[in-house]
């Protein structure tokens, strides 16, 4: 049954989906200063080598996924944006603990120079940037894309939206971070279609991967909230919280 009702409703877990949502996003950005992974293999001569976060950010996108098909791309409008300021807000705080003064025995055995070694990149303006226009443009454009095609498929195949839907969110998000950081001097040019690719390639088959657990848990909340929601006569204008 479509359901397209504007009318304000109590949900039962939307506030924990959100809580998770906006966890995953800020873990997954300390984690991709903290740490570069190889996972000692190659692509062609693209070599498997990423930062921490590439592991965990692409949940993000499930759990996207999950609040637009179950609830809507009006309420997860506002999950993004929630989000967002999160994110900033944390890069805010990072930045903040960077040009603060150090204890010293603390100094003695980290440092300012470790601290900015492994954090500096959750307040260095490149990756800052980066990372909030790439998290806000393919989030929306995740969302648009699934809200869309779910009324184009009129709520069948949802393996269709999911992964269609990551495929253009992952691309723009992929594409404007890597393009931010390199204009920022964050990475060399020369590394510039290598960064795309191995990310692109990494994060769209997580998504493809976890597609039998993404229909089992979407099937979950939309019975246990009552809500399968279809985007008909919604305003897609991202700027309205």
């Amino acid at each position: 049954m479509i359901n397209n009702d504007q009318s304000p409703r109590q949900f039962r877990y939307i506030d924990i989906i959100m809580g998770v949502f906006v966890t995953v996003l800020v873990v997954s950005n300390v984690a991709s200063s903290a740490k570069i992974i190889d996972l000692g293999f190659s692509l062609g001569r693209i070599p498997m080598a990423f930062d921490g976060g590439t592991f965990l950010f692409p949940i993000s996108y499930i759990f996207g996924d999950i609040l637009t098909e179950v609830y809507g791309y009006r309420r997860s409008r506002r999950v993004i944006w929630i989000g967002f300021f999160c994110l900033a807000l944390a890069s805010l705080v990072f930045w903040l603990l960077g040009v603060l003064p150090g204890e010293v025995t603390w100094q003695q055995y980290a440092g300012d120079t470790a601290y900015k070694a492994i954090m500096g990149g959750m307040s260095s303006g490149g990756i800052v940037l980066g990372s909030l226009a790439a998290y806000w443009g393919g989030e929306f454009a995740n969302s648009y894309i699934l809200a869309r095609l779910k009324i184009f498929t009129q709520g069948k195949f949802l393996w269709v939206r999911t992964i269609g839907s990551t495929l253009v969110g992952e691309l723009v998000d992929t594409v404007l971070f890597v393009l931010i950081a390199t204009a920022f001097g964050v990475f060399p040019s020369s590394l510039f279609w290598t960064l795309v690719t191995a990310n692109y390639l990494f994060k769209t088959a997580i998504e493809v991967l976890m597609t039998p657990v993404t229909y089992k848990v979407v099937n979950f909340f939309k019975r246990v909230e009552h809500e399968d929601y279809y985007d008909i006569g919604t305003d897609f204008n991202p700027f309205r919280i």
